[in-house]
C-alpha cells in the first residue's frame, strides 16, 4: 500500500511540473500572438498607407497618346 501512494505522490508530482510548464508555455504563446497580431495592425496600416500614396500618384499620371485616341 505504501509503494501505491508513493506511486500516486510521484505521479501528482509529475502532473503539477507538467501543469506549471504547460501554463508557462500558454502565457508565452499569449504574448507572442498579441505582439504579432500588433504587428500585423501596425503592417496592415504601413500597407493602407502605400496603397494611397500609389493610388495618389497614378492619379497624377498624364493620359497615354494611345488612350486619347
Amino acid at each position: 500500500m505504501e509503494a501505491d501512494f508513493s506511486r500516486f505522490e510521484e505521479k501528482l508530482n509529475h502532473f503539477v511540473t507538467l501543469f506549471q510548464r504547460l501554463r508557462s508555455e500558454n502565457n508565452e504563446l499569449r504574448q507572442q500572438l498579441a505582439a504579432k497580431t500588433d504587428e500585423v495592425k501596425r503592417l496592415s496600416e504601413k500597407l493602407d498607407q502605400a496603397k494611397t500614396r500609389i493610388e495618389a500618384l497614378v492619379a497624377q499620371l498624364p493620359e497615354a497618346e494611345s488612350e486619347r485616341v
